[in-house]
């Protein structure tokens, strides 16, 4: 079962509509479907939400030390729940897919990614399955910092929140591991792949 949930992002304003913050914007649609709410919880240096998906009670995090340090909030909470690596789905965006893709994928590496870098070294562990959420590469020479620091277009941004559809109609699947029957459900919209 998936206990626990973490989506990627960094804190601040400034940064809310940010291609970056992929992860939080998915655990947002979460926590707006099961009518919960978020509440800042110092001991995670994260926001944590609770809702029961599946008959199985879910703990959603988003991490507030800035990307880079995501595994200190994602260990601190794991080893407090005692949360196993393969209990956890960490959402992240994902510079290999266009937007409007979303994959799924258990262990690998973390491709540059420091966030999913540091929580692997928290975690001790590369383990944990992965939520790939498409943001395309940049254009041009524009670098991959400002690139995914800076916001997508209305219609990037529409593509990859509308990405996120296919996947809550089939939460219930996701949690539950039956990724299965997760991949034929998803992979008749073209959304979902290993």
């Amino acid at each position: 079962m998936i206990k626990l949930i973490v989506g990627l992002g960094n804190p601040g304003q400034q940064y809310d509509r940010t291609r970056h913050n992929a992860g939080f914007w998915f655990l947002d649609g979460v926590i707006t479907n099961y009518a919960a709410s978020w509440s800042n919880e110092g001991r995670f240096e994260g926001l944590v939400g609770n809702v029961v998906i599946a008959k199985q009670k879910v703990v959603l995090l988003k991490p507030q030390t800035f990307m880079n340090l995501s595994g200190r909030s994602v260990g601190n909470l794991s080893r407090y729940f005692k949360f196993e690596p393969e209990e956890i789905l960490v959402v992240h965006d994902e510079l290999d897919f266009e937007p409007g893709t979303v994959r799924l994928k258990k262990g690998g590496g973390h491709a540059g990614h420091n966030g999913l870098r540091d929580i692997a070294s928290n975690l001790g562990s590369k383990d944990f399955y992965r939520l790939r959420v498409g943001i395309g590469r940049p254009p041009g020479r524009q670098s991959v910092t400002d690139y995914v620091l800076s916001a997508p277009s209305a219609q990037d941004r529409q593509l990859m929140l509308e990405s996120f559809e296919p996947v809550y109609s089939v939460i219930d699947s996701l949690i539950e591991c039956s990724f299965e029957k997760v991949m034929n459900q998803l992979h008749d919209k073209k959304s979902l792949e290993t």
